[in-house]
Protein backbone atom coordinates (compact mmCIF):
# COMPACT_ATOMS: atom_id res chain seq x y z
CA UNK A 1 0.00 0.00 0.00
CA UNK A 2 1.69 3.51 -0.97
CA UNK A 3 2.39 6.42 1.53
CA UNK A 4 -0.53 8.85 2.22
CA UNK A 5 -0.33 11.12 -0.50
CA UNK A 6 1.99 9.15 -2.78
CA UNK A 7 0.98 8.21 -6.09
CA UNK A 8 2.17 4.58 -5.97
CA UNK A 9 3.97 4.66 -9.26
CA UNK A 10 7.16 5.72 -7.47
CA UNK A 11 7.02 8.91 -8.83
CA UNK A 12 7.20 11.10 -5.14
CA UNK A 13 3.77 12.25 -3.61
CA UNK A 14 1.09 13.99 -5.21
CA UNK A 15 3.20 17.57 -4.39
CA UNK A 16 6.30 16.80 -5.16
CA UNK A 17 4.79 15.92 -8.82
CA UNK A 18 2.95 18.66 -8.58
CA UNK A 19 5.40 20.82 -7.77
CA UNK A 20 7.93 19.60 -10.01
CA UNK A 21 6.02 20.92 -13.35
CA UNK A 22 5.86 24.21 -11.40
CA UNK A 23 9.82 24.14 -11.22
CA UNK A 24 9.88 23.50 -14.66
CA UNK A 25 7.75 26.18 -15.97
CA UNK A 26 9.69 28.88 -14.12
CA UNK A 27 12.73 29.44 -15.99
CA UNK A 28 11.31 30.04 -18.81
CA UNK A 29 8.50 32.06 -16.88
CA UNK A 30 11.26 34.68 -16.25
CA UNK A 31 11.29 35.75 -19.41
CA UNK A 32 8.19 36.96 -18.75
CA UNK A 33 9.51 40.18 -16.92
CA UNK A 34 10.27 42.28 -19.97
CA UNK A 35 7.36 42.38 -21.39
CA UNK A 36 4.95 42.60 -17.85
CA UNK A 37 7.05 45.59 -17.28
CA UNK A 38 5.87 46.49 -20.40
CA UNK A 39 2.13 46.20 -20.25
CA UNK A 40 2.49 47.74 -16.80
CA UNK A 41 3.61 50.98 -17.89
CA UNK A 42 1.05 51.14 -21.15
CA UNK A 43 -1.63 50.02 -18.74
CA UNK A 44 -0.90 52.61 -16.01
CA UNK A 45 -0.71 55.08 -19.04
CA UNK A 46 -4.22 53.93 -20.46
CA UNK A 47 -6.09 54.07 -17.33
CA UNK A 48 -4.60 57.12 -16.03
CA UNK A 49 -5.97 59.37 -19.24
CA UNK A 50 -9.57 57.73 -18.98
CA UNK A 51 -9.14 54.15 -20.20
CA UNK A 52 -10.46 51.06 -18.97
CA UNK A 53 -9.18 47.53 -18.63
CA UNK A 54 -11.59 44.82 -19.52
CA UNK A 55 -10.78 41.39 -18.67
CA UNK A 56 -12.48 37.92 -19.27
CA UNK A 57 -11.87 34.27 -18.72
CA UNK A 58 -13.80 30.82 -17.99
CA UNK A 59 -13.54 28.71 -14.87
CA UNK A 60 -10.42 29.41 -12.62
CA UNK A 61 -9.16 31.80 -15.40
CA UNK A 62 -12.44 33.91 -14.16
CA UNK A 63 -11.32 33.83 -10.85
CA UNK A 64 -7.98 34.94 -11.63
CA UNK A 65 -9.17 38.05 -14.17
CA UNK A 66 -11.35 39.01 -11.05
CA UNK A 67 -8.46 39.07 -9.21
CA UNK A 68 -6.80 41.35 -11.26
CA UNK A 69 -9.70 43.97 -11.28
CA UNK A 70 -9.87 43.58 -8.25
CA UNK A 71 -6.08 45.06 -7.60
CA UNK A 72 -6.55 47.87 -9.81
CA UNK A 73 -10.13 49.29 -8.26
CA UNK A 74 -8.75 48.14 -4.78
CA UNK A 75 -5.12 48.38 -4.48
CA UNK A 76 -2.25 45.75 -4.68
CA UNK A 77 -0.49 46.93 -1.26
CA UNK A 78 -0.57 50.95 -1.50
CA UNK A 79 -3.14 53.27 -1.05
CA UNK A 80 -3.54 55.22 -4.88
CA UNK A 81 -6.68 56.39 -6.59
CA UNK A 82 -8.92 53.61 -7.86
CA UNK A 83 -8.17 52.82 -11.37
CA UNK A 84 -11.38 51.12 -14.13
CA UNK A 85 -11.43 47.94 -14.82
CA UNK A 86 -14.09 45.56 -15.62
CA UNK A 87 -14.23 41.97 -15.09
CA UNK A 88 -17.10 41.47 -18.04
CA UNK A 89 -18.04 37.53 -16.58
CA UNK A 90 -18.81 39.22 -12.80
CA UNK A 91 -21.46 40.69 -14.93
CA UNK A 92 -24.08 37.47 -14.13
CA UNK A 93 -27.39 39.18 -15.40
CA UNK A 94 -25.80 40.40 -18.54
CA UNK A 95 -23.79 37.36 -18.85
CA UNK A 96 -26.78 34.80 -18.71
CA UNK A 97 -29.39 37.08 -20.80
CA UNK A 98 -26.65 37.27 -23.32
CA UNK A 99 -25.88 33.56 -23.35
CA UNK A 100 -29.43 33.12 -23.52
CA UNK A 101 -30.28 35.66 -26.23
CA UNK A 102 -27.34 35.35 -28.49
CA UNK A 103 -26.03 32.11 -27.56
CA UNK A 104 -22.93 31.47 -24.81
CA UNK A 105 -19.87 32.51 -27.52
CA UNK A 106 -21.06 35.91 -27.42
CA UNK A 107 -21.43 36.47 -23.86
CA UNK A 108 -18.05 38.57 -23.59
CA UNK A 109 -17.93 39.98 -27.28
CA UNK A 110 -21.63 41.43 -26.54
CA UNK A 111 -20.46 43.57 -23.62
CA UNK A 112 -16.92 44.84 -25.26
CA UNK A 113 -18.65 46.23 -27.86
CA UNK A 114 -21.15 47.75 -25.46
CA UNK A 115 -18.03 48.96 -22.63
CA UNK A 116 -15.23 49.38 -24.45
CA UNK A 117 -13.61 52.36 -26.50
CA UNK A 118 -11.04 52.76 -28.58
CA UNK A 119 -7.77 52.59 -26.94
CA UNK A 120 -8.92 50.81 -23.94
CA UNK A 121 -7.12 47.64 -23.31
CA UNK A 122 -9.10 44.06 -23.48
CA UNK A 123 -7.38 41.37 -21.25
CA UNK A 124 -8.16 37.64 -22.11
CA UNK A 125 -7.04 34.63 -20.28
CA UNK A 126 -7.36 31.17 -21.05
CA UNK A 127 -5.48 27.78 -20.27
CA UNK A 128 -6.30 26.19 -23.29
CA UNK A 129 -6.19 29.20 -25.78
CA UNK A 130 -9.36 27.75 -27.45
CA UNK A 131 -12.55 28.78 -25.58
CA UNK A 132 -14.77 29.98 -28.60
CA UNK A 133 -16.28 33.31 -26.24
CA UNK A 134 -12.93 34.45 -25.74
CA UNK A 135 -11.52 33.92 -29.18
CA UNK A 136 -15.45 36.13 -30.25
CA UNK A 137 -14.65 38.87 -27.65
CA UNK A 138 -10.80 39.07 -29.14
CA UNK A 139 -12.39 39.60 -32.72
CA UNK A 140 -15.12 41.91 -31.37
CA UNK A 141 -12.16 44.21 -29.76
CA UNK A 142 -10.22 44.02 -32.59
CA UNK A 143 -13.30 45.98 -34.50
CA UNK A 144 -14.18 48.03 -31.55
CA UNK A 145 -10.71 49.42 -31.46
CA UNK A 146 -9.49 48.11 -28.43
CA UNK A 147 -5.56 47.07 -27.65
CA UNK A 148 -5.46 43.18 -27.23
CA UNK A 149 -3.79 41.30 -24.68
CA UNK A 150 -3.90 37.15 -23.85
CA UNK A 151 -2.71 35.25 -20.60
CA UNK A 152 -2.55 31.81 -22.43
CA UNK A 153 -1.35 28.29 -21.70
CA UNK A 154 1.32 26.97 -24.02
CA UNK A 155 1.59 28.70 -28.19
CA UNK A 156 0.91 28.45 -31.05
CA UNK A 157 -3.26 28.68 -29.85
CA UNK A 158 -5.92 30.61 -32.03
CA UNK A 159 -6.43 32.92 -28.70
CA UNK A 160 -2.62 33.83 -29.23
CA UNK A 161 -3.40 34.26 -32.63
CA UNK A 162 -6.22 36.49 -32.03
CA UNK A 163 -4.65 39.49 -29.88
CA UNK A 164 -2.18 41.71 -29.85
CA UNK A 165 0.53 40.35 -27.84
CA UNK A 166 0.40 37.11 -25.38
CA UNK A 167 1.85 36.44 -21.92
CA UNK A 168 2.19 32.51 -22.82
CA UNK A 169 2.96 30.44 -19.92
CA UNK A 170 5.43 26.72 -21.05
CA UNK A 171 3.52 23.96 -18.96
CA UNK A 172 1.35 21.28 -20.13
CA UNK A 173 -0.16 20.92 -17.17
CA UNK A 174 -3.40 23.61 -16.88
CA UNK A 175 -2.90 24.02 -12.73
CA UNK A 176 0.47 25.53 -13.39
CA UNK A 177 -0.55 27.58 -16.03
CA UNK A 178 -3.13 29.40 -13.73
CA UNK A 179 -0.65 29.58 -10.97
CA UNK A 180 1.47 31.69 -13.18
CA UNK A 181 -1.15 33.51 -14.59
CA UNK A 182 -1.64 34.51 -10.56
CA UNK A 183 1.78 35.39 -10.59
CA UNK A 184 1.70 37.82 -14.05
CA UNK A 185 -1.43 39.47 -12.72
CA UNK A 186 0.47 40.66 -9.16
CA UNK A 187 3.81 41.18 -10.89
CA UNK A 188 1.68 43.49 -13.59
CA UNK A 189 -0.28 45.00 -11.14
CA UNK A 190 3.27 46.02 -9.74
CA UNK A 191 4.60 47.63 -12.63
CA UNK A 192 1.50 49.81 -13.28
CA UNK A 193 1.78 51.07 -9.56
CA UNK A 194 5.14 52.08 -10.42
CA UNK A 195 4.78 53.83 -13.73
CA UNK A 196 1.14 55.02 -12.21
CA UNK A 197 2.87 58.21 -10.77
CA UNK A 198 4.38 59.50 -13.51
CA UNK A 199 1.45 58.73 -15.87
CA UNK A 200 -0.83 60.84 -13.76
CA UNK A 201 2.01 63.70 -13.47
CA UNK A 202 1.76 63.73 -17.29
CA UNK A 203 -1.77 63.84 -17.30
CA UNK A 204 -1.99 66.81 -15.09
CA UNK A 205 0.70 68.41 -17.25
CA UNK A 206 -2.46 68.29 -20.42
CA UNK A 207 -4.10 71.39 -20.80
CA UNK A 208 -7.49 71.29 -20.03
CA UNK A 209 -10.21 71.66 -23.19
CA UNK A 210 -12.89 73.44 -22.03
CA UNK A 211 -15.10 72.60 -24.97
CA UNK A 212 -16.85 74.72 -28.07
CA UNK A 213 -18.76 77.82 -26.53
CA UNK A 214 -22.28 77.16 -25.59
CA UNK A 215 -25.25 78.62 -28.26
CA UNK A 216 -27.71 78.40 -25.62
CA UNK A 217 -28.37 78.34 -22.19
CA UNK A 218 -28.41 75.17 -19.94
CA UNK A 219 -31.61 74.08 -18.27
CA UNK A 220 -32.10 72.81 -14.98
CA UNK A 221 -34.64 71.00 -13.26
CA UNK A 222 -37.30 68.47 -14.76
CA UNK A 223 -39.97 69.59 -17.19
CA UNK A 224 -43.31 68.81 -17.28
CA UNK A 225 -45.60 68.58 -20.41
CA UNK A 226 -49.14 68.45 -19.86
CA UNK A 227 -52.09 68.87 -22.61
CA UNK A 228 -52.86 72.00 -24.03
CA UNK A 229 -50.32 73.76 -22.09
CA UNK A 230 -46.86 75.44 -22.09
CA UNK A 231 -44.43 72.79 -20.56
CA UNK A 232 -43.33 74.21 -16.56
CA UNK A 233 -40.32 73.73 -14.97
CA UNK A 234 -39.91 72.34 -11.48
CA UNK A 235 -37.52 73.78 -9.17
CA UNK A 236 -34.93 71.22 -7.46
Amino acid sequence: MAAPGRTGDGAGTVLDTHLAHLAAALLPFRRAEQLLARWGGELAHRLATGGRLLVAGNGGSAAEAQHLTAELVGKLRDDREPLSAIALHAETSALTAIGNDYGYDEVFARQVRAHGRPDDILLLMSTSGTSANLLTAAHAGRDTGLRCWAFTGPTPNPLADACAETLAIDSPESQVVQELHLVATHVLCEYVDRALPAALAGRAAQPVSTGPARSTPVRTGVEVVLADEAPEVEAR
